[in-house]
């Protein structure tokens, strides 16, 4: 398994990531009610595979997820990771693939925002918790 970012992730989270490696997404796929995906960056500084897992949307063949961290005021760090080196592993239930991340601009990612807030709400609520333009991001498979 790949490790985890520079912090060691909450355990509800490490416990989600575990099943659905554990069970190819049988057991995580879904997670309350919402769709996720397995994400794995390449640290920035220190090299290292870091997987964690992300809601997700569908775009064709490609994958949509949002660097929320909650509203935080910061990105998030896998998205740091990505913007240093857009080439990811990702897996959705049992398919898992290679894929390139690029961040949604304009007109694009309005729409993409949009869609990503059908999906899970509380992201409208993040974006008002935040001065920064919380980035959406694409997995494009590769």
């Amino acid at each position: 398994m790949a490790e985890q970012d520079d912090r060691e992730l909450p355990d509800w989270m490490a416990d989600h990531m575990r099943r659905y490696l554990e069970t190819d997404g049988e057991d995580g796929h879904v997670w309350r009610g919402v769709p996720t995906l397995l994400l794995t960056t390449t640290g920035r500084r220190s090299s290292t595979p870091r997987m964690l897992p992300l809601i997700y949307g569908k775009q064709g063949d490609n994958c949509v997820v949002v660097a929320s961290k909650g509203g935080h005021k910061d990105n998030p760090l896998w998205y740091e990771n990505l913007v240093a080196n857009p080439e990811v592993q990702v897996q959705v239930a049992a398919d898992k693939f290679s894929g390139r991340a690029r961040t949604a601009t304009g007109d694009e990612r309005a729409a993409l925002w949009k869609h990503m807030v059908g999906i899970f709400p509380a992201y409208s609520d993040y974006q008002e918790n935040t001065d920064r333009e919380i980035p959406v991001v694409l997995l494009d498979r590769q």
